[in-house]
């Protein structure tokens, strides 16, 4: 969602940027819930002469190891911008090697390496062969770092020097690390990885061994993992976090590579993420945008925020606005519950309280991201007689919608998933308390815009930045989230609500209870009341009035554009000079 966000924003703005990827055969997997709440992982098949791109009729050879792998380029446009993506899937290749982009996220550790190969090494030859001149080469994230030993072999190909390639390559490359926890980093056998890219650091003129320093975190160690991560902060100039909390987080985590005393030191910046405006807002939200306060997203204009005046626009009409975006969202919550009732084989009855499952005019809280075992789906449930209270409550009624998916192999954050599950069954939550199947675009659109609150309650400062929190003021929500992310820059004690106090405890035992006290008490003390607090005219003064200056100081900051303009600013020309 990030990087297709990044492309928008770039196009809008008029950046030239090429975007590298690999073509999915069956991109990630279609989630299905059974009746006992286990995930069933259902894994399409996508036919790349169906999708919206561009066959270039060009195929590169790459190589892994002692072979090289066939690799057809496709192109997509995503407005101005054109995004190049390689397929392995190919006669003429073996079938390991076709299922190098078979499935984002799969296999063992050597094909996620071999896939990261094809990624760095086809990637840079992919730019070449379609005659694409790259100046500055952004890594996003470790799993593209292999590029940078790519392209010192093309450098020393052509004469230069070690000393002067490196030199060169490090002022001309941009990394971004998304990961704040250490298990996050992808690590590898080393000397599994000296052999995938013995081709490369071989024409680099690099020694084994020097190779394998350049991502090692110990490099006295021969035993030490190759980590890529590391490889990308040797070989990038330009380095930074997705949040200023997650740059202190990696600032503090990779002070060892850069050996400095102070890790304040360390050369890690931030840029913040965002979310691309356009891609985001509903069509209801966008028409009363602009005439309440001449919203416009398509005329960009440096230093002006298009949302500033939004504390300016007419409660009525603003709270008319919520209800029909949280009515539209009820209706497709209860299409969406019955026809996984139906698929599953429910009774009748199930089905039929399908039907009449959530009321549109209930507060109703969102929760929709990657069910981590970190982002911690479960924990509204810690005390469910303390819950069941708050929901229930016949004058103050209030409805909670999950959505997300685990990993297919993450059993841990499959069995949150099955807990939520659970507690959609359970008498007091069943028809309050909604876990729709399939996280996607068209259900994350559906939520941001109908939800009256976005729940987040990350373990801090396991989240590095989190972007779904963004979209919900655009259209009147607002958060209640732990100050982890994005969200400590944003809130100012008016614009949501902060759970917690921002402490970082080494007890999660400990830490679970604390954040689930602080969130069970704002629900009860604040937001709940705030809610159904109405005037004469039965309108919720308070509440109406923490929206709008949510509206106002949200999505003017938190988008793409900005995201990708301080990119442009701080790193991209830079790196160009």
């Amino acid at each position: 969602m990030l990087a297709g966000d990044h492309l928008k924003s770039a196009s809008d703005l008029g950046i030239p940027l090429t975007a590298v990827g690999l073509l999915y055969q069956q991109g990630y997997y279609l989630q299905q819930l059974r009746a006992d709440g286990t995930t069933r992982v259902i894994e399409p098949r996508w036919d790349p002469r169906r999708m919206p791109l561009e066959d270039t009729g060009v195929d590169i050879r790459v190589p892994i190891g002692d072979r090289k792998v066939e690799v057809r380029l496709w192109t997509m446009r995503v407005g101005r911008v054109k995004a190049v993506l390689m397929d392995t899937d190919r006669k003429a290749n073996r079938p390991k090697d076709r299922r190098l982009t078979e499935g984002l996220y799969k296999g063992e550790p050597e094909l996620r390496m071999r896939q990261q190969v094809l990624l760095g090494v086809g990637g840079v030859m992919a730019l070449k062969a379609l005659g694409i001149k790259a100046s500055v080469f952004h890594l996003n994230e470790g799993h593209a770092a292999f590029a940078s030993v790519a392209r010192l072999a093309q450098l020393r190909r052509k004469g230069e020097s070690l000393e002067d390639a490196l030199q060169r390559i490090r002022a001309s490359t941009v990394f971004t690390t998304h990961t704040p926890v250490p298990a996050g980093h992808d690590r590898y056998d080393a000397e599994m990885v000296a052999d995938a890219l013995q081709p490369c650091w071989r024409e680099a003129g690099l020694a084994r061994r020097a190779f394998l320093d350049m991502g090692s975190e110990r490099p006295a160690d021969p035993k030490a993992p190759f980590c890529m991560t590391v490889l990308a902060l040797r070989t990038a100039e330009h380095v930074n976090g997705v949040a200023a909390l997650h740059g202190r987080v990696s600032r503090e985590m990779w002070q060892q590579v850069y050996g400095v005393a102070d890790a304040a030191l360390v050369p890690i910046g931030h840029v913040t993420n965002g979310v691309h405006a356009r891609t985001w807002l509903a069509p209801e939200a966008e028409s009363f945008w602009k005439r309440s306060i001449g919203l416009d997203l398509d005329t960009i204009e440096r230093g002006k925020d298009p949302w500033a005046a939004a504390e300016k626009a007419d409660a009525g009409e603003f709270w008319a606005m919520r209800a029909q975006l949280r009515a539209r969202l009820v209706q497709f919550i209860r299409e969406r519950l019955v026809r996984q009732a139906r698929r599953r084989g429910e009774a009748p009855e199930v089905v039929l309280r399908a039907t009449q499952a959530f009321d549109p005019n209930a507060l109703t809280i969102g929760f929709a991201r990657r069910f981590a075992t970190y982002k911690r789906a479960p924990l509204i449930f810690r005390e469910p007689e303390r819950l069941r209270r708050i929901l229930t409550d016949s004058n103050r009624p209030v409805q909670i919608v999950f959505a997300g998916k685990a990993h297919p192999r993450d059993r841990d954050g499959q069995a949150y998933a099955a807990e939520v599950h659970h507690w959609t069954r359970e008498q007091g939550f069943e028809a309050r308390v909604a876990l729709i199947e399939e996280y996607d675009m068209h259900v994350g659109r559906m939520l941001v815009s109908g939800c009256d609150v976005w729940l987040n309650n990350p373990l801090r400062p396991h989240e590095a930045s989190g972007t779904s929190g963004m979209k919900p003021p655009m259209h009147g929500g607002v958060n209640l989230s732990i100050l982890d992310g994005w969200w400590p820059e944003s809130f100012d004690g008016r614009n949501g609500w902060a759970i917690g106090d921002g402490s970082e405890g080494t007890d999660r035992e400990k830490q679970d209870a604390l954040d689930a006290e602080s969130l069970y008490a704002l629900l009860e003390n604040e937001v709940v009341p705030s809610f159904y607090q109405h005037d004469r005219a039965g309108l919720p003064q308070d509440w109406i009035a923490r929206a709008l200056h949510s509206v106002a100081t949200v999505p003017g900051r938190f988008n793409t554009h900005r995201m990708v303009a301080e990119y442009l600013e701080k790193s991209y020309l830079p790196a160009n000079a």
